[in-house]
């Protein structure tokens, strides 16, 4: 029990910085958080996902800019196929990093500093390993198992559901230009993300949910930080 609580709860913190930190802030510069906030979800990222932030950003705003084009988009199902990018949108990411003009394009405003240009990028596999030796340490030889799970329940989540289902199955609040789709309106197990037809409607605005039976928690998260003064909206939510 006290493996699988683990489990839920850095999985759960994993999926907060995604969304919180790369995506409504790096990503849109929606919302801006306290030094302290940014440095720990920077690091907790690089420990448990060992993605690179300017990567993670200019694929992002790449796949607004050419949203479902069967050519351009990074992973979009209508490109690649939905059940391809449910079970292979890791690998979808790992190859659109490749393009390194595509990321110094669209990456333009990611950390600089020492520590993203020292570890973060050049050595985003080091955290990685750094978690396996930490969870071997808790839970012996089970930790190899708890450390599998936190590998693929990002690139399942955001890779997969989101850039999958996301463009492929639920329910549309705005006509966009492109295929997007609310997943579920109660957008809990992803913090907001399953709400993905408000956000292409909207990618400004740090606030998924926009009907009154719409639950964004990762909103909720940033509400939090902002009455506690370590987070401050560039955006008025509608």
């Amino acid at each position: 029990m006290l493996m699988i609580l683990y489990t839920l709860i850095l999985t759960h913190i994993t999926i907060i910085c995604v969304t919180l930190y790369l995506h409504r802030s790096q990503a849109h510069r929606s919302v801006n958080f306290h030094p302290a906030i940014t440095h720990f979800m920077r690091f907790w990222l690089w420990l448990t996902t060992g993605m690179v932030t300017k990567e993670w950003v200019a694929i992002h705003r790449a796949h607004h800019r050419f949203t479902d084009n069967i050519h351009l988009d990074p992973h979009s199902p209508h490109r690649y196929g939905i059940l391809k990018v449910l079970f292979s949108g890791a690998f979808i990411y790992a190859k659109a990093t490749k393009d390194r003009n595509l990321v110094h394009t669209y990456g333009v405003g990611s950390p600089t500093d020492w520590i993203e240009s020292k570890l973060y990028s050049p050595y985003n596999y080091l955290g990685l390993i750094l978690l396996l030796v930490i969870n071997t340490l808790i839970f012996g030889w089970w930790g190899i198992l708890v450390w599998l799970v936190q590998m693929i329940w990002i690139p399942f989540h955001a890779a997969g559901v989101i850039n999958g289902l996301g463009h492929y199955l639920g329910y549309r609040n705005w006509e966009t230009q492109d295929k997007s789709k609310n997943i579920i309106p109660i957008a809990v197990w992803i913090c907001g993300e399953e709400l993905h037809n408000n956000h292409h409607n909207d990618p400004a605005n740090p606030k998924l949910s926009v009907k009154w039976y719409e639950f964004d928690l990762g909103w909720t998260y940033i509400k939090a930080l902002c009455f506690l003064g370590l987070a401050d909206v560039k955006k008025v939510d509608k």
